[in-house]
């Protein structure tokens, strides 16, 4: 064991000790673990890092789809087909949409906060 393993873990300790944890949201009450069981072990770092900047796979996978069916419509030449990959188009653009707008991430002070950070670091 290093140093600064034995430090943190002693840290910890006392805190634990003084009660500093007592007054946590969620104390006592059990953890909400999700299943990453689909996912591959050497990816499940990454997908969380991705999941809790905001991006969603789900999200992703509805984009692809939509992109798949706009090019399907450029070159079909069946009216009947081409129907059918509009009204995919529009129910696939729908349900993107609400998940979008359930996200809502674009109005959070956080986001504008740093948003405006990144904007001076590049000016």
């Amino acid at each position: 064991m290093d140093y600064s393993y034995v430090a943190s873990e002693d840290k910890i300790r006392r805190a634990y000790e003084d009660g500093e944890f007592k007054n946590l949201p969620g104390y006592g009450k059990p953890l909400v673990l999700e299943d990453l069981s689909a996912i591959p072990e050497e990816l499940r770092m990454g997908y969380k890092m991705l999941k809790n900047g905001g991006y969603n796979p789900e999200e992703y996978k509805l984009k692809s789809e939509i992109k798949t069916i706009e090019d399907l419509i450029k070159v079909s030449k069946d009216e009947h087909q081409i129907e059918l990959y509009k009204k995919q188009l529009n129910e696939k653009t729908i349900r993107l949409n609400s998940m979008i707008k359930k996200r809502q991430v674009h109005n959070s002070s956080a986001f504008k906060d740093y948003g405006a950070k990144m904007y001076d670091k590049f000016k």
